[in-house]
């Protein structure tokens, strides 16, 4: 199992980075390698993503939401990955959005990705596309409030 624990400070307030955060279908805006993602519930998801020209579909389900603090999940399907979002205020305009996925590469391509970075330098980089997409829209697309309690 591998961990990437990656972080970026975006210049919104927390309720616009966390709601923006549970807007799930707009992954694609900001994620390389997110071809879709489709809401089937208040908890699942069915994602189709493109691993190095390789399209995987797994379905995955929040295990913990607490509105502008954080977001847990876990896949429920053949990939094996689970990961958490906490949202930090660093002051009424500026969110810290911290980003940690453990997750296990298949096949000798992943690993060989994994191994040289290729992983973490994509959270990264969709990280800092998620703060070029919040902050040039200075809103959120849409918010859901709820909680989901461990």
């Amino acid at each position: 199992m591998s961990v990437i624990e990656k972080s970026v400070a975006v210049n919104v307030p927390v309720h616009t980075a966390y709601n923006q955060w549970t807007q799930f279908e707009d992954f694609p805006k900001f994620m390389k390698g997110v071809v879709q993602v489709k809401q089937l519930d208040d908890r699942k998801q069915h994602w189709r993503i493109d691993i190095g020209g390789k399209e995987k579909q797994f379905e995955a389900e929040i295990t913990e939401q607490i509105p502008d603090q954080r977001i847990a999940w876990r896949s429920i399907s053949d990939l094996h990955h689970a990961g958490v979002v906490t949202f930090h205020r660093l002051s009424d305009n500026q969110t810290k959005v911290m980003l940690q996925i453990d997750y296990e590469p298949q096949g000798p391509i992943e690993k060989v990705g994994d191994m040289l970075g290729a992983v973490s330098m994509r959270v990264q980089g969709d990280l800092d596309k998620f703060k070029q997409f919040i902050e040039s829209r200075n809103q959120e697309t849409g918010a859901w409030r709820g909680e989901i309690r461990r």
